[in-house]
């Protein structure tokens, strides 16, 4: 057989450019703002995880082309920190977990987790979303002679949903296990001040390891993992998706820097970012969308079928609003869902537009009920 016969026999994608509905890699001509611009259309911006609009802020973008005039474009060697987030969990947990240690996973970690898990040598086992129970129940059946790590997501990215670390931290301490936070979608926006899901809960000195990634809130590309000195210093050392990679460049580095002197500087960004996301979900919920038990930035919008998801977000960019569909194998078959996100500079306007196109087009696809039924 041809190693290249799987290319041959996949024909989703194709499928779905011949329904009309293939909505995958759109090439945005504008900055990463409320509105954007695709091939001259204007769309409300719903997709996007640059939740403190720092991405496009005219300081950090003076700090990047201030280090490119300095420093160059680029590194051209070895990085001080990872190059992506994705990158982050790769090296981490694939040189932590030998041969010697179980790993335990929550159900809907993100990729990446699962991905570096894979690369180590760790003994897996997976525990029931959230579920700090099941979790503590396979904790009691594992050896107790193994070295033992939970990594968990704080929010979860397609769910927009918490982990309840009060609980699994419980759990932790009396099994005498490690904790790692991939805390991608909470830092910058979860916290007094902005310091990810571990403040948020106040249980910031009972997590053994942090990742998060400048991808999101920070308005660039990095990612990086904090935790006691002697377990960076080992990580520096070992973690193979770092040693081998290429160094961020010097813009990128400075953008993240002046980002995160904003998120200091200016905790009303996180204030109004909260503040629409409080009024989207009320708003989703009222008008009869099923939006899970999204508490955060991310609200999903429940759909069921795939084709109904790519659907609803090929007319969704039609009327004017830019989201992403999230099928299977991402999420269980028949659990697909339109994933929407908002941002700090998201104003009113652009919030009660969106809503209109969205009950529009979500009533047009039976996934909110009849104005009949409603009124019943």
């Amino acid at each position: 057989m041809d190693v290249f016969q799987k290319c041959t026999d996949y024909t989703r994608a194709q499928s779905l450019r011949d329904e009309g509905v293939y909505h995958y890699f759109r090439r945005i001509g504008s900055q990463q703002d409320p509105v954007v611009t695709i091939d001259g259309k204007e769309l409300i911006m719903l997709g996007s995880n640059n939740y403190l609009g720092l991405a496009s802020h005219p300081e950090v973008k003076a700090a990047a082309v201030a280090a490119i005039e300095q420093f160059g474009t680029g590194c051209a060697g070895s990085p001080l920190i990872f190059t992506t987030g994705f990158q982050v969990n790769l090296g981490v947990l694939s040189c932590l977990l030998g041969r010697h240690d179980t790993v335990f996973l929550d159900n809907l970690d993100h990729a990446c987790i699962i991905d570096g898990a894979r690369l180590g040598l760790a003994k897996q086992v997976k525990f029931r979303h959230n579920d700090a129970a099941d979790l503590e129940e396979k904790l009691r059946l594992s050896p107790a002679d193994r070295g033992r790590l939970i990594v968990i997501d704080g929010v979860y990215s397609m769910e927009g949903d918490l982990a309840p670390m009060p609980e699994i931290i419980e759990v932790k301490n009396r099994y005498n296990a490690r904790l790692m936070v991939d805390d991608a979608h909470g830092i910058g926006v979860l916290g007094e001040h902005g310091r990810g899901t571990s403040e948020h809960f106040g249980v910031e000195h009972e997590v053994d390891l942090v990742m998060g990634t400048f991808s999101k809130s920070l308005a660039c590309v990095g990612g990086f993992v904090a935790g006691d000195r002697y377990i960076i210093d080992f990580i520096r050392h070992n973690a193979r998706s770092q040693i081998f990679a290429a160094s961020m460049p010097p813009a990128s580095v400075a953008a993240v820097i002046k980002a995160l002197e904003i998120v200091v500087r200016e905790p009303e960004r996180r204030q109004r970012l909260w503040e629409n996301t409080h009024y989207m979900k009320a708003a989703l919920d009222d008008l009869g969308f099923d939006t899970g038990e999204a508490a955060s930035p991310v609200i999903p919008i429940m759909v069921g079928d795939d084709f109904t998801a790519y659907r609803m977000v090929a007319d969704l960019h039609d009327e004017g609003v830019f989201a992403n569909p999230v099928v299977s194998p991402a999420v269980a078959d028949g659990h697909a869902m339109i994933r929407t996100s908002y941002m700090a500079t998201h104003t009113r306007q652009h919030l009660d537009r969106a809503l209109t196109i969205l009950e529009k087009v979500g009533r047009r696809h039976g996934v909110l009920p009849s104005l009949a039924k409603r009124t019943a």
